[in-house]
């Protein structure tokens, strides 16, 4: 564990390994809004289940009006939820409305702006035209037809879509339960009035919002001091969960318990020391507690920049696996709106903004501070800027590798 810093993408790859889907549940539809599809989606009828018209106007025979303009009977009136019962012949015609099934025999209607009444009888003003202004049955999608894949975290068009294929309920992912310890005797509650040495616990708050954002559901264990037994209780609960967030503490100081705590509790310690910046001391770990899968441990360094974005790179692909959404390459290539100097042998993730100009269409401007303690701008940056070990100097203009900051 103490070797060499190991790289980001072979951190990721011990991350991801082995992780499968967690369990599935059913939920009724206006409680699908975000989850994540455990099951294909398919139809269960033709929709729309019958011709349908598509204008206000006249039900009528191809023959009877393709190119010429006749005077047809009326005998009736077709209306969404009431529908004409009986059928067209030669020479008739049936008022009918959007949304509304052609009677058997029709296959055209002809717009009511192109006709004039006359009584019983309907003259067309310009020549008809065989099968205008008609919705085929399943022109939308027909009985068994694929409509949403599964891993496809619900949107409202979705839930629109599955209800008008007759479904009432989905299956989905049960949310991950995702457990955030925050360690460290400086550390206290918003809210509170803290001594001269103690600061605000900002992380687990940040880290529940981004878990929400991720489609998981986080456990806030409490913040837990510089003490053995009161972290190994407070990690006992923790492993209840899919996922143990640590927060501080994961290093190897005489201070720094986290680690002790964990192996104490049977946790196999992956790795601890990353080559990225911000975020090195990132560690990650499993224990095996009876469930159908290991619990996953992850130890954020307690700084809140390099916590949220050590959660970026690696607890939302972890969340995604385990939602059954595998990781999918998700950086986007922008020019730089401002130069950046070479980096080092550490991944560097720089904070930065999405700028917009007419001149220069999209480009991304670097901060100028990128110390890791600095919240205020992070909350104002909109994305990440990554430069590889050892990338060169890139000048303005030049195409950079950037994530986005999603939650």
């Amino acid at each position: 564990m103490a070797g060499a810093l190991l790289p980001v993408e072979e951190a990721l790859g011990r991350v991801l390994d082995g992780v499968a889907p967690i369990g599935q549940e059913c939920i009724p539809l206006d409680q699908a809004w975000q989850r994540v599809l455990a099951e294909d989606v398919r139809a269960t009828r033709d929709q729309p289940p019958f011709d349908a018209s598509a204008m206000d106007g006249y039900a009528v025979r191809g023959d009877d009006v393709d190119g010429s303009k006749p005077k047809l009977l009326i005998i009736g009136t077709s209306q969404a939820g009431r529908g004409f019962t009986g059928a067209i012949g030669p020479g008739e015609s049936v008022r009918i409305f959007t949304g509304a099934p052609l009677p058997p025999g029709a296959d055209t209607v002809v717009i009511q702006e192109n006709t004039r009444r006359e009584g019983d009888r309907v003259i067309l003003t310009e020549p008809g035209q065989r099968g205008r202004h008609v919705r085929r049955s399943g022109l939308d999608f027909r009985a068994g037809d694929l409509l949403i894949a599964a891993g496809t975290r619900l949107n409202a068009r979705h839930i629109g879509l599955a209800a008008a294929a007759n479904h009432h309920e989905l299956p989905v992912r049960r949310r991950p339960r995702i457990a955030i310890l925050p360690t460290g005797d400086e550390l206290v509650a918003p809210g509170s009035t803290p001594r001269g040495d103690q600061i605000i616990s900002s992380n687990n708050h940040s880290l529940a919002a981004f878990i929400r954002a991720m489609g998981a559901e986080p456990v806030d264990l409490g913040i837990v001091g510089d003490d053995l037994a009161a972290l190994d209780a407070a990690i006992a609960r923790g492993l209840s969960a899919d996922v143990l967030v640590t927060i501080g503490g994961a290093s190897v100081g005489d201070h720094d318990l986290v680690q002790k705590a964990l192996i104490a509790r049977g946790v196999d310690i992956a790795f601890w020391r990353i080559a990225m910046r911000p975020g090195k001391p990132l560690m990650f770990g499993h224990v095996q507690t009876g469930s159908a899968q290991p619990v996953r441990v992850m130890g954020l360094p307690g700084n809140p920049v390099s916590a949220l974005i050590c959660a970026r790179i690696f607890l939302k692909p972890l969340i995604g696996a385990l939602l059954g959404r595998p990781e999918q390459d998700d950086t986007e290539i922008y020019p730089l709106a401002s130069a950046l100097g070479a980096n080092d042998q550490r991944q560097d993730y720089v904070r930065g903004r999405f700028r917009r100009s007419k001149a220069a269409g999209i480009t991304v401007e670097p901060f100028s501070l990128q110390d890791s303690s600095l919240q205020q701008s992070f909350a104002a940056a909109d994305c990440l800027i990554v430069r590889r070990p050892f990338a060169p100097a890139a000048a303005s203009g030049e195409p950079v590798e950037v994530l986005r900051l999603d939650f």
